[in-house]
């Protein structure tokens, strides 16, 4: 007698999380205090003194003011519920967005108070970070974040004052293609894994790096994970930025790769929220 296959649900082979990041207005800026401005930059133009980018600026606020509305509508032309990532300063001046995410219904996890590097932080300093973070976000959408990933790199104790602060998930790993538990300070927390190789990103850090690449990558890595899913649950993260992906050149290779999965069908589209209380509910935590 064979064994039998787990499945999500609807006996779906692979669970598709789409991260929507939010990061616009709360980069690095001498406006906030900040020694330098934002080093990511489509131009790669990087300034090493206390000098406003403007230029780089607007190109960040693209993102809000036409990137969000393209990529809000296609979510809800595909009805793909997202889990948008989104550093909390950047809901507090973008409180339209806020609103709009909420009643879309789209999870919102928290990516840090701003989008800085914690990995600098103390542990005082890391804990106060985490809490102002998620005080933001609760008073801008109405709930509290129960996710976490913060930008690039992370302390020993991030994970552990996660746990603390009531974290169901943390997304900073990128070493498998389904959850699994960890243990941080006594406490059991979920983890999440991310994936960098489908993240929009690459057409910022690598110009040469086309929308058409990354969407036949995209569609690559889902049906690769659609095979293996037929024998073992498989989950899939796509990263996307507002101001990358918002694109008016871009946008219609997010909207080709969702065509992808609707036609392959047997996917479950997800928050990562969703898709961690559905593992955790089948895979206990130890």
């Amino acid at each position: 007698m064979s064994e039998s296959v787990e499945h999500w649900p609807q006996r779906a082979r692979v669970a598709l999380s789409l991260v929507v990041n939010v990061e616009e207005g709360s980069e690095l800026s001498p406006r906030d205090g900040d020694p330098s401005p934002e080093p990511v930059d489509e131009l790669g133009v990087v300034l090493k003194r206390a000098a406003r980018n403007h230029a780089n600026e607007s190109n960040y606020q693209y993102g809000i003011k036409a990137g969000a509305p393209r990529v809000l509508a296609l979510l809800a032309r595909y009805r793909a519920r997202a889990t948008f990532t989104a550093a909390a300063l950047s809901l507090e001046r973008a409180p339209a967005l806020a609103r709009a995410i909420v009643a879309a219904d789209h999870e919102v996890c928290s990516h840090g108070w701003r989008w800085t590097h914690q990995f600098r932080l103390d542990e005082p300093a890391e804990r106060d970070f985490i809490a102002r973070a998620v005080s933001s976000i609760a008073s801008t959408t109405g709930q509290r974040p129960l996710g976490w990933l913060s930008r690039y790199l992370t302390t020993d104790a991030t994970r552990r004052l996660l746990a603390e602060a009531g974290f169901e998930y943390h997304m900073d790993d990128y070493s498998d293609d389904v959850p699994f538990w960890d243990v941080a300070g006594g406490r059991p927390i979920l983890v999440m894994p991310y994936a960098i190789d489908t993240n929009d990103m690459k057409m910022w850090t690598s110009p040469a790096y086309t929308p058409a690449d990354w969407l036949q990558y995209a569609v690559d890595s889902f049906d690769w994970l659609w095979r293996e899913g037929a024998h073992a649950p498989r989950m899939m993260s796509l990263g996307v930025h507002l101001r990358i992906i918002g694109r008016p050149g871009r946008i219609g290779y997010l909207e080709r790769f969702l065509d992808h999965v609707r036609r392959r069908g047997d996917t479950w589209v997800a928050t990562r929220l969703e898709i961690a209380r559905w593992w955790a509910a089948r895979h206990p935590a130890p």
